[in-house]
């Protein structure tokens, strides 16, 4: 334990010498004594930072402590020894060290003349398992990307076996589930939840099963019957088209005139503003709602104001929450002659765009307050500004640059059109 103590201590001196006094790698090594592969190593895994602390992080295990686990593992420590040095449950550090267990090297070759390798380990005694810290990091990280894919939208021979049984013997999801353990019991990867199959059929965009394969669930229903009074709201939203019905092109933002929306609520639900996100420049333009969520009808004349009278080419598709603020869309989407389609509940990356619009509108309007008292002069200021910062996607162009050019080609092929 001692040794490990002062390996991390030396690791310490090591980041010092690399942060604060600005020394190259070989340098830092030499000064500390050890290699410089050992050098690159720390700062390899350190991802050019230093884990100056080893307090824990919260829920999660940071790639510092990932670092003490790999030291004192292969030091020899317990795994109680190392729960107590970091300030972490035991089975914290047992299930980390068997979600990222590495196969141990090949068997050495037998020694000439039948002679016999002298064991290295007691009888009985299992040889510890390997574990590497950048490797068991980048797990993690991987882990942590959201969204993720669904199951059934990257495993085609699970999708296709679940729809045989689904469209041809009309077994539950239930049914499905479990039967798979007896079908493929040696094949983790024909594993799936009852639950995941539901969300596949009744929640376009989270798998791939057809939605015509609900009529062959018993109930037969194309939805889940609603439980709660807020999804009974809901389906007072008639007519609805969902997002997955949304034309492909406004996926890779490679052609303009799509939009994003929702409203900013402010306190007890009194007061909302508008936001409406154009997706491939990200320019915003404010709604002056004072009536708050249940105010259809301004939400309503608000869009129809502001994005009525952009050219058609910029006026391609409205995608929206299933909020009761537009209770109204078919009236939008006529008299603004865009196509209007609603996001799958609970699912917010579907309007990505606009959620990070609505992020940083919250510096100016922060949540719990009045937002009934911004006249639509100062939302129209606050948009200026939005629009008027450079954006890294945009290579360093503002919004606003970006969009005036895209009503500037509009305007100009509308002119030609017409001659």
């Amino acid at each position: 334990m001692v040794r490990v103590r002062f390996f991390r201590d030396v690791e310490r001196r090591f980041w010092r010498l690399i942060v604060q006094e600005g020394l190259s790698i070989e340098r830092a090594s030499a000064e500390v004594g050890v290699s410089w592969t050992q050098g690159r190593r720390w700062f390899a895994n350190g991802g050019g930072m230093a884990p100056m602390t080893l307090k824990p992080s919260g829920r999660y295990l940071s790639l510092a402590e990932r670092e003490t686990i790999d030291l004192c593992w292969a030091e020899g420590w317990t795994q109680a020894e190392i729960a107590r040095e970091l300030g972490r449950s035991p089975s914290t550090i047992a299930g980390e060290l068997e979600r990222n267990r590495l196969p141990r090297g090949r068997r050495k070759p037998p020694l000439p003349g039948g002679q016999r390798r002298r064991p290295g380990l007691p009888p009985g005694q299992k040889p510890r398992p390997h574990y590497r810290a950048d490797k068991a990091q980048a797990r993690a990280e991987r882990a942590g990307r959201r969204p993720k894919a669904a199951k059934l939208a990257t495993h085609p021979r699970l999708r296709d076996w679940i729809a045989d049984k689904l469209e041809h013997l009309q077994w539950s999801p239930e049914q499905i589930a479990h039967r798979l353990l007896l079908e493929f019991p040696d094949d983790e990867s024909m594993r799936i939840s009852h639950e995941a199959i539901y969300q596949s059929l009744y929640v376009q965009g989270r798998g791939e099963l057809r939605r015509e394969l609900t009529r062959c669930l018993r109930t037969g229903r194309a939805l889940r019957k609603p439980r709660r009074r807020v999804d009974a709201r809901r389906e007072r939203i008639k007519d609805k088209i969902m997002i997955s019905e949304r034309p492909a092109e406004a996926d890779d933002r490679a052609v303009p005139g799509h939009w994003e929306g929702d409203l900013i609520v402010g306190a007890n639900g009194r007061s909302a503003i508008g936001t409406l996100v154009e997706r491939s420049t990200r320019f915003v333009m404010l709604l002056h709602v004072p009536g708050g969520t249940g105010d259809a009808i301004a939400v309503r004349d608000q869009i129809v104001a502001t994005i009525g009278t952009l050219p058609a080419a910029l006026r391609r598709s409205l995608a929206w929450d299933q909020g009761l603020e537009m209770h109204r869309h078919v009236e939008i989407s006529i008299a603004a002659d865009l196509p209007d389609y609603f996001c799958d509940p609970h699912s917010p990356w579907q309007r990505g765009t606009n959620e990070n619009t609505n992020g940083l509108l919250r510096q100016y309007y922060p949540k719990g307050t009045d937002l009934s008292v911004h006249n639509p002069s100062e939302l129209a200021a606050i948009a200026d500004r939005l629009n008027g910062r450079p954006r890294k996607t945009l290579g360093f162009k503002t919004p606003a640059e970006a969009f005036a050019q895209l009503v500037f080609e509009a305007q100009t092929a509308g002119v030609a059109t017409t001659n």
